[in-house]
C-alpha cells in the first residue's frame, strides 16, 4: 500500500519533533527539567507539533491514522498545551517525553519507511 505524499510529511514533522524532544531530554533529570523554563517550552512545543501533525493525518488518512496506537492520546496533549496551558503539570509532561515519546517514534518511523504491515 503506497502512502499519501502528504501523511508521510505529517509523519515525519511527527518523528522529528519527537526526536527533538529526545534529544532535549538526554541526561536530565525530572527535577533539571521542572526548574528549565526554555527546555520546558521547547519540549511543550515539540509535542504540539506531535499532535499537530497527528491531528492533521487523523483527517486526511484515516486509515494510516489508525495503525498509530496514541494518536488520541497525543493529540489530547496538543490540544491541552495550547487550549488548556494553565493546567500543564510539567511533571507529567516530562513523564510522558520520557516514557511515550520514543515508542511513538519508533512507531511512525516504521509507518513511514513502510516496515510495518497491519
Amino acid at each position: 500500500m503506497s502512502m499519501r505524499p502528504e501523511s508521510a510529511a505529517m509523519l515525519w514533522d511527527a518523528v522529528t519533533s519527537g526526536r527533538s524532544i529526545s534529544t532535549f531530554l538526554e541526561g536530565v533529570s525530572k527535577a533539571e527539567y521542572v526548574r528549565d523554563l526554555l527546555r520546558r517550552r521547547a519540549v511543550e512545543r515539540e509535542l504540539e507539533i506531535v499532535g499537530e501533525a497527528l491531528g492533521k493525518l487523523r483527517k486526511a488518512d484515516p486509515e494510516t491514522a489508525a495503525r498509530i496506537p496514541f494518536l488520541n492520546d497525543a493529540v489530547g496533549l496538543r490540544n491541552v498545551l495550547i487550549h488548556g496551558y494553565a493546567e500543564v503539570i510539567d511533571e507529567r509532561i516530562y513523564d510522558t517525553a520520557v516514557r511515550d515519546v520514543p515508542e511513538l517514534v519508533v512507531i511512525l518511523a516504521a509507518l513511514l519507511d513502510g516496515d510495518q504491515d497491519q
